[in-house]
């Protein structure tokens, strides 16, 4: 049974930042590119940044130059570095795996930004 478990979300200003982390079943993590997926109200779920088991990332253009999607294989945990949140970027955050067509989701942690 793969489990996800994201943690590090809150109530942020605008400016600030988060770091968001997701806690995985060890065998699999290891050896599975994994994602950050994002909901805001009333809005489709979309993939934010991704990233494979060796370290190749990707990233959304909403977020490019302000998030940093990471992991340690060694604590079986992927990261999301969040710096200079804007208002949009509220949402709740999943992490997924795998990326591109996800089998497992975490349950999520919400992400507030105020202005």
């Amino acid at each position: 049974q793969v489990q996800l478990v994201e943690s590090g979300g809150g109530l942020v200003q605008a400016g600030g930042s988060l770091r968001l982390s997701c806690a995985a079943s060890g065998t699999f993590f290891s050896i599975n590119a994994m994602g950050w997926y994002r909901q805001a109200p009333g809005k489709e779920r979309e993939l934010v940044a991704r990233i494979s088991s060796l370290g190749r990332t990707y990233y959304a253009d909403s977020v490019k130059g302000r998030f940093t999607i990471s992991r340690d294989n060694a604590k079986n945990t992927l990261y999301l570095q969040m710096n200079s949140l804007k208002p949009e970027d509220t949402a709740m955050y999943y992490c997924a795996a795998p990326p591109l067509e996800p089998r497992y989701w975490g349950q999520g942690t919400q992400v507030t930004v105020s202005s």
